[in-house]
């Protein structure tokens, strides 16, 4: 990492720009709801896709000789994870409301110690598991509240939740040294690819676009793809892993707030409770280790000093 480069960005800057990430992020929740009303969930993932391996492959085009065996074979990895997450982000967004949408698939941030505990016998901190405690209890109100109950779309939005910790733990233990964008440039495309054979296999469906869904098919595509891809990896080095997870904790805030202003959405008390628990749980548990990091920090100051 160039050290000027680095010096040039302060802290303020990457709380910002990362900010601005979870916005999008949280927009994205009220555009597909508003673009479902003319394009099949499938379908929408498909042009999506396709849309953002299209402006990704223009801004690739000078890196394209740098394309080998070992960045396809791991961005496909990689991509098939992302497409499954996709796939169950548009089918869980379709059949429940965009503000428990958002807090279920924030459940990926307790999911991934849970894997690394699976998977490689990582330790699972107190406090991670009194996350688990909280987000169980929140899935339970969020079960009693509402006209249907946890329904289809919420066990959907939960599944991602799980497949987001998926496509993460892949990212962090496949990628290396690759080219990032050419990393992604693969896994748009694979996603692109899944979408397209499940809208060849699957029964047809009559969709029109029209200008609320043209435009939501833009947004999705380019700002939180391409645009939050981009402010993640230019901004996330330079904070840490807890810091940078507790402000992606946003991202079901901004999602509730446009189901509320934008579509009209309602909660009850318990579906509100049930919200409250589930964002606890995935704050608690960051806070902890972002006080922890911040004293460690201290103590090596003082110890420099």
């Amino acid at each position: 990492m160039n050290k000027n480069t680095s010096a040039s960005v302060t802290q303020g800057m990457v709380t910002f720009w990362l900010i601005v990430a979870t916005l999008f992020w949280g927009g994205s929740f009220v555009f597909n709801k508003l673009a479902f009303r003319e394009i099949p969930p499938v379908t929408f993932m498909f042009l999506r896709f396709s849309l953002a391996t299209l402006i990704m492959a223009l801004f690739c085009l000078r890196r394209i000789h740098g394309l080998n065996w070992s960045i396809i074979r791991k961005g496909s990895m990689v991509g098939l994870a992302l497409g499954i997450a996709n796939l169950s982000f548009v089918l869980g967004v379709n059949g429940t409301s965009v503000s428990r949408a958002g807090f279920l698939n924030n459940l990926f941030v307790l999911i991934i110690p849970l894997l690394s505990f699976f998977l490689w016998r990582e330790r699972v901190d107190r406090w991670s598991l009194a996350g688990i405690f909280l987000a169980l209890a929140g899935l339970w109100q969020l079960a009693r509240g509402g006209a249907e109950g946890f329904n289809r779309g919420d066990l959907l939005s939960t599944l991602c939740a799980f497949f987001i910790a998926m496509h993460i733990i892949l990212v962090s233990r496949l990628l290396r040294d690759e080219d990032v964008y050419l990393v992604t440039l693969v896994q748009f495309a694979v996603v692109a690819l899944l979408g397209a054979i499940l809208v060849a296999i699957l029964p047809g469906e009559p969709y029109r676009i029209g200008p609320v869904s043209a435009t939501a098919l833009l947004y999705c595509a380019l700002f939180p793809t391409i645009i939050c891809f981009t402010l993640q990896n230019t901004f996330q080095r330079y904070t840490t892993p807890t810091k940078a997870g507790l402000i992606y904790t946003l991202d079901p805030v901004w999602s509730m707030l446009g189901g509320v202003l934008f579509l009209g959405e309602r909660l009850s008390g318990r579906e509100w409770l049930g919200c409250v628990l589930i964002f606890a749980a995935v704050v608690l548990p960051m806070a902890i280790r972002r006080y922890r990091e911040a004293k460690r920090q201290v103590r090596i100051v003082k110890w420099e000093g």
